[in-house]
């Protein structure tokens, strides 16, 4: 027979909003307040059963061996469980690297699920988010990817029950190039502001959305405020905002054909290389 294969999706994010205090902890992080949407993009990692665990991915420059955040999940799993986990794991991947939309972190996250219930270990949850929370401070959150708030360094994670149901059609444009986390925390105290350019918060519907590192970012890379800009100014635009440390910004749209036409026009008009995609920020169950 052959081996048996359990495949598994790993949703991206975005940042409604991210408020970051200044004040740098003891352990060298900021203290941030993200209101954290999952969406319709998703990596997918197939898992079966191995002689030593191995990692394959589709996607030339992402590395395969220990550095991973799927290697890291294993061995973090295995240090929790006491034995090895042997898997060949295959990444195919969807979301860029480098784009503030949480690729690695929910790779590394759907590991720890996808693990738990290949093994049978019926961790629950307080067990599982102990362990992602020693991969990176967004791997918590995909292990319930809902609509959440995130605090502490983004590792205390309460879903928000009145924002639920909510959802909305959005556009995704990433250039060729990622942004660094460290950079974007490091540039929050000296960057400047750019002229023109709106870092004020944004209301739609019931959310308020805000970056605060868009300053920083911004500064270092002035191409991501030039498209924040172009979006704002698109028909059916609702709100603008870069996702986490960037470098992708994204626009929630009236429907989705406009979230079409928006992309379309972005590879005319900003960049005929850009990373674009159209879908869904907290994609609802479908009825049976």
């Amino acid at each position: 027979m052959p081996p048996t294969i359990s495949t598994f999706k790993a949703p991206a994010k975005i940042n409604l909003s991210l408020r970051v205090q200044t004040k740098v902890r003891e352990d060298g992080f900021h203290n941030v307040d993200i209101l954290m949407a999952p969406i319709d993009l998703c990596d997918t990692l197939a898992f079966r059963n191995s002689r030593t665990t191995t990692l394959v991915c589709d996607t030339p420059g992402v590395p395969t061996d220990e550095s991973n955040l799927v290697f890291k999940a294993v061995r973090e799993f295995e240090k929790v469980y006491g034995r090895k986990a042997k898997q060949h794991i295959t990444l195919t991947k969807a979301t860029p690297h480098g784009a503030g939309l949480g690729g690695g972190s929910s790779d590394a996250a759907i590991t720890l699920l996808a693990l738990n219930q290949i093994q049978g270990t019926n961790y629950d949850l307080e067990e599982l988010s102990a362990m992602a929370a020693t991969l990176g401070s967004d791997v918590p959150y995909f292990l319930t990817p809902t609509i959440c708030r995130c605090k502490g360094r983004g590792e205390i994670v309460t879903p928000v029950p009145e924002l639920a149901g909510w959802s909305s059609p959005i556009v995704l444009l990433k250039p060729a190039f990622g942004v660094s986390t460290p950079t974007a925390y490091k540039g929050l105290t000296c960057s400047r502001r750019l002229k023109g350019i709106n870092y004020g918060p944004q209301k739609v519907d019931n959310i308020t959305l805000v970056n605060d590192l868009e300053r920083p970012v911004f500064a270092k890379f002035p191409v991501l405020a030039h498209m924040k800009h172009w979006l704002l100014e698109q028909p059916g635009t609702r709100a603008a905002l870069m996702s986490g440390s960037g470098s992708t910004v994204f626009a929630l749209t009236e429907t989705p054909e406009q979230a079409a036409e928006i992309a379309a026009r972005a590879k005319v008009e900003l960049d005929p290389t850009l990373f674009t995609h159209c879908g869904t920020v907290n994609p609802q169950p479908q009825a049976e």
